[in-house]
Formats: C-alpha cells, structure tokens, sequence
C-alpha cells in the first residue's frame, strides 16, 4: 500500500463553470436531504479510475471548500492487477492536485481467473472480492464513511433491473450501511445525471483510467435499462426525473406487499384478515389450494 497526506486544501485558481456549480449544488442538496455528511467525517472516497469516480473526488473537495464545518476525505483506489493497467496515472494525478490518496494493491485478477467458470463474466466475483478489499480499507484508514460514484442514472437502472429481473422494487440508497456493519456508504452524485458527469470530466480535463477487463464484459441487462429510458426520454425528456422522483413518493397503500401495510410489525396475517371481517386461510383450504 502506498500512501501520500499532503497538507490542508490547495487554493482554488479557477470560477467554476455552470455545469460545475450546478453539480456541486445537487452534491450538496444531496448530502443535505439523505444526510450524507457531518461534521468530522472521515471519508474514503473510492476512485476507480472512471469518470464519475473522478468527478466525485473533484466535487467532493469543493464542497469541503464551501461547508461551514470540517470533514477529512482521503482517494482509495484499488490497483487488482489486471492486464494492462496502468499503474501510474493517479497516482500522479492525486500528487499533482493535492489529494491525500492510499494505493492499495492486491491481485484480485488472478483469484477470478482461478473461479471463473466458462460463459461467466469477471464482473460479479471481482466486484465482491474489492467491496471487502475497501470496507477492510476503511476501518484501516479510520474512515467511517465510504463514497462511491454512482449517480442518478445508476439509481434508475437499478430499479428496473431489480423490477424487471428480480421482481423486487429496489433501487440504490444514497446511504446505506455496508454489510459487514462497520461503515456507512454513501453516494454523493445520486441527484447527478450521467452525462452532466461526463461533461464535467471533459471540461475539467481529468483523465480516465477505465478497466480494460470490465469494459470488454457484456452487461446486457443493465445496458438493456440504459436503452429503455434513453428512447423514452427521446419521446418524453421528463422520464428519467421521473422515474428518480418514483422512488421518493411511495404509495404503500396501493402495493402488494402485505408487510407494509399491517399496523404492527408483528402482526399475524391471518388474525389481521380475520379482524378485517376477511375469510382467512379457511376460503384456501374450503378451495383445497392450500
């Protein structure tokens, strides 16, 4: 693990764009409404080496230029030894801008290789194996809370991959507590839109350090998602805001899922639709489909 802590925040030379300052206000009304940030956070800010990682980082520590109180953040990016990367382009990014940044290497690459069975992709198992790498990262770093680059569009997609192939009604919270319980996760970029970010990294001129194993790797489902919103936002430019907004206004009771609308959490289906004046389990056992 390599490891480089510069000083306090170098001074700003440039106005931010508009793009920019829309970015960064959408990053703080996140952080605002999902309660993303306080006072004294250490954060880990996961950078992949993608655009939406790097804009992250970039508007993270604009915000921490502007917040009225004080949080540390230090760049996490993991070096899995996969072929063809290149090993030094953040590190020199991060000494150039003043990025407090860790290094971590471990070769993740060969252990998939090992697992992997034909017609599987790398994605899944290499994905599990650098969650664990970074939440391991975090407790190390005294991070308490973890940043990762997802945006508004990853939020939507999420949500119709696990409407349509998981039937559940899922998306992706802006926090969340991570598995393993020892951090929190967050999502600062979940108000953004994909190709804002994209824009935002070509204004800025940061580079880009895409995984040359995950960009070959078919994701057939998700880029499905992609396709569908894209050609009903071309009839209709509101549906991805609506969608996004979907998943802010739940109406439980016009759901199915008996769990959310019985008055106590442990409550007994049966009894609750007896009370109701309901038939009960006797209807399906007079029907014999029990």
């Amino acid at each position: 693990m390599s490891a480089s802590e510069p000083a306090p925040l170098p001074v700003r030379r440039r106005k931010p764009s508009r793009l920019e300052h829309r970015l960064l206000r959408l990053v703080g009304k996140a952080a605002e409404r999902y309660h993303l940030i306080d006072p004294g956070d250490r954060i880990m800010v996961c950078v992949s080496g993608g655009k939406d990682s790097m804009v992250l980082l970039h508007l993270l520590r604009e915000l921490r230029r502007k917040v009225p109180f004080a949080f540390d953040m230090i760049a996490v990016h993991l070096d899995q030894k996969q072929p063809g990367y290149q090993g030094d382009v953040l590190p020199r990014f991060f000494e150039e801008h003043g990025y407090a940044y860790r290094i971590v290497e471990r070769d993740t690459w060969s252990i998939v290789q090992d697992k992997l069975r034909p017609g599987m992709t790398t994605c899944s198992l290499c994905s599990r194996l650098r969650r664990g790498i970074l939440y391991d990262t975090a407790v190390e770093l005294g991070c308490n809370k973890i940043a990762l680059g997802h945006h508004r569009d990853d939020i939507i997609e999420t949500l119709l991959l696990n409407a349509f192939y998981s039937g559940q009604l899922k998306a992706m919270p802006p926090r969340l507590q991570s598995d393993d319980g020892r951090n929190v996760v967050i999502r600062p970029l979940a108000m953004c839109a994909e190709a804002d970010i994209a824009a935002l990294a070509a204004e800025l001129g940061l580079p880009a350090l895409p995984c040359s194993v995950c960009d070959t790797q078919a994701d057939h489902k998700r880029k499905a998602m992609k396709r569908l919103v894209a050609e009903l936002a071309a009839d209709n430019p509101k549906v991805p805001g609506n969608l996004f907004a979907a998943v802010h206004k739940v109406v439980v009771s016009h759901l199915l899922d008996p769990t959310l609308t019985r008055k106590k959490p442990d409550a007994d289906p049966v009894a609750d639709e007896a009370a109701a004046g309901g038939p009960g389990e006797a209807f399906l056992d007079a029907l014999e489909i029990r």
